[in-house]
């Protein structure tokens, strides 16, 4: 009876093996296997990189030309006139520079100090009753930003507490106007031009003497003079 019941049990149990076997064939996951135990072999390429090497391949490709009209018209090379596009303005800062370069005089010291003892001259002799200063001209000033600062004590002792403009009379009584920012204390627009029109350059001096509540007397000392000296 006991061995009965045994060849019973292993009879089942082989049955299901092979029931269990001819299952995973029909389920072809022995093949599944295998192609997932060789994916993990060899390694993927990102869906960016993929892309990415798409688009190499197809960079020699030209648009196809939908309209008539341009049909016959010689195909654009797109990646010169990106370069061009590109290049174009570092060449124009690169002549910019040159030329602002081109444009400056540096004076030496020996002509600075000449200029400003000159302009500190004409200041002695101007009436009192009108506040004065010297400037010194910079680069900055001249041939860079044509920006002028102005002394911030004299500003506010004497300058509008908000922005005006200032008009600049010089020696021949031609008279130029400013935009003075009251809260930067300086000179923006309008000094550039009275700067080109004068040709102000580094080393030169300028007495401002306040005539008005928004207009100066101008005297111009060239450091170039010390030369001629």
């Amino acid at each position: 009876m006991g061995t009965t019941e045994t060849m019973s049990y292993e009879e089942q149990r082989r049955r299901r093996l092979e029931e269990n076997k001819k299952k995973l064939e029909q389920l072809n996951l022995p093949h599944l296997s295998v192609a997932l135990r060789d994916a993990a072999a060899s390694p993927k390429t990102s869906p960016a990189k993929q892309i990415k090497r798409k688009m190499s391949r197809d960079a020699s490709l030209t648009p196809v030309r939908r309209s008539v009209r341009v049909a016959s018209l010689p195909e654009p090379n797109y990646r010169e006139v990106a370069s061009d596009f590109v290049d174009r303005p570092r060449r124009i800062a690169r002549v910019l520079k040159r030329r602002g370069l081109d444009d400056r005089v540096y004076a030496s010291d020996e002509a600075r100090e000449y200029a400003q003892t000159k302009a500190e001259e004409i200041e002695a002799g101007l009436d009192p009753k009108f506040p004065s200063f010297v400037k010194s001209m910079l680069q900055s000033h001249t041939t860079g930003g044509f920006w002028l600062g102005l002394p911030i004590i004299f500003c506010n002792k004497h300058l509008p507490k908000r922005g005006a403009t200032i008009t600049l009379i010089d020696e021949n009584g031609d008279e130029s106007d400013t935009t003075y920012l009251a809260h930067k204390r300086g000179l923006s627009g309008g000094w550039k031009g009275f700067s080109i029109n004068h040709e102000l350059v580094h080393g030169d001096a300028v007495v401002f003497q306040l005539i008005k509540t928004t207009t100066f007397k101008v005297y111009i000392i060239r450091a170039s003079e010390y030369d001629s000296s």
